[in-house]
């Protein structure tokens, strides 16, 4: 479904100079519906994208992003920086200037259609939200999966999005075809904090919701603790509710990590404390004094603090797919990578190390279109 009546020239200020020089810009809309947002509809050359130079550390080197930039706005997003291919900036451009695909699907069918395909696990949710507000109304996941499901291709999905529930019937079909690994991103168990740090994503209750619905399906859904923040919600109480809402809600495994803060989203993340947690600038400049990750007695520290909740509660042992590049259920196996065996000091219990996770994100200049 597209907007009649709201399009903007792309001259117009809320079009931004990056974005008026594209020769595929469709248009830009602006709608009451998403106060404060604006949506740039472009014609995408490519759907699939190369993760380079990650192929042996990781079981997927192909990922799908049908959006650019996310109306999540959370303000620890490792993805922030990718948006200033075009002269958007990783702070608030990256909440409200939203790149929309609205020809995805049908790239990618194409795409995958070529006999030179040979159907490698396509992970979705590796940088922006597939399931975020506007795909309620732009509708694009339903043709990726299909089309991902029609050529035999395997794949990962990992949301925020409580969305997700309207495409399960889908998905559980898909996954009769082909190998399909889910997860749900649930960081914050704090409703105050949540809202706080994550304004526009669904609440902590209706993505647990999702993942009981996905686990209705007979499917397997882990759940992505992730980041655990430090100070805020590393806690044994917040930890320990955390993952007794997962085990509850029906989750597979819970996985987790450490924040990291890469030149962008530190920006971002410190101006958000300075607003609410002005006490924890200075913790926060001593444990990340020494660059983006936290340091390993940080992390060696959580996960002394962390493994035996998880293990307590039946929710460890998460490990990574060949056949999906997602995340296997406790007692699976189809050849897969334990998180331990790739990313410096990552652990096999069910945790991704602070310094494991940006191999998630593709390497150098993200592939837009």
């Amino acid at each position: 479904m597209r907007w009649t009546g709201q399009a903007l020239s792309s001259e117009a200020p809320a079009a931004l100079p990056g974005l008026a020089r594209l020769s595929n810009l469709v248009r830009s809309v602006q709608t009451p519906e998403f106060a404060g947002i604006t949506f740039h509809e472009v014609l995408a050359k490519s759907a699939l994208n190369h993760v380079p130079g990650t192929s042996k550390s990781l079981p997927f080197a192909w990922t799908v992003n049908p959006y650019r930039g996310c109306s999540h706005a959370c303000v620890y997003c490792f993805a922030r920086p990718t948006h200033g291919y075009l002269d958007l900036d990783a702070g608030d451009d990256f909440d409200r200037q939203i790149i929309v695909k609205v020809n995805v699907g049908e790239v990618l069918a194409k795409e995958l259609g070529k006999k030179s395909w040979c159907h490698h696990p396509v992970a979705l949710g590796t940088n922006t939200d597939p399931y975020q507000r506007a795909e309620g109304r732009y509708a694009l996941m339903p043709s990726i999966i299909r089309s991902l499901a029609e050529s035999g291709t395997p794949f990962s999905i990992l949301t925020k999005g409580s969305l997700m529930r309207r495409d399960l019937d889908l998905i559980a079909d898909a996954s009769r075809v082909v190998p399909v690994s889910l997860a749900m991103s649930i960081a914050i168990y704090d409703d105050e904090l949540q809202q706080s740090m994550e304004p526009g994503t669904p609440s902590t209750k209706a993505r647990l919701a999702t993942v009981t619905a996905v686990r209705e399906k007979g499917l397997d859904c882990q759940v992505f603790l992730m980041p655990v923040l430090p100070f805020l919600t590393d806690t044994v109480e917040h930890l320990e509710h955390a993952v007794s809402l997962a085990a509850q809600a029906g989750a597979s495994s819970v996985v987790y990590s450490a924040l990291c803060l890469k030149p962008g989203v530190r920006e971002w993340y410190t101006g958000w404390l300075q607003r609410e947690h002005p006490e924890l600038i200075a913790p926060y400049a001593k444990l990340y004094s020494r660059g983006s990750y936290a340091p390993k007695e940080y992390r060696d520290w959580l996960a002394d603090r962390i493994r035996p909740i998880v293990r307590r509660h039946g929710v460890g042992s998460g490990r990574l797919s060949r056949a999906t590049g997602g995340v296997l259920p406790p007692g699976a196996d189809d050849g897969v990578l334990q998180w331990g065996s790739f990313g410096a000091g990552a652990q096999s219990d069910g945790q991704v190390d602070g310094a494991a996770a940006p191999a998630l994100l593709p390497a150098g200049q993200p592939t837009l279109f």
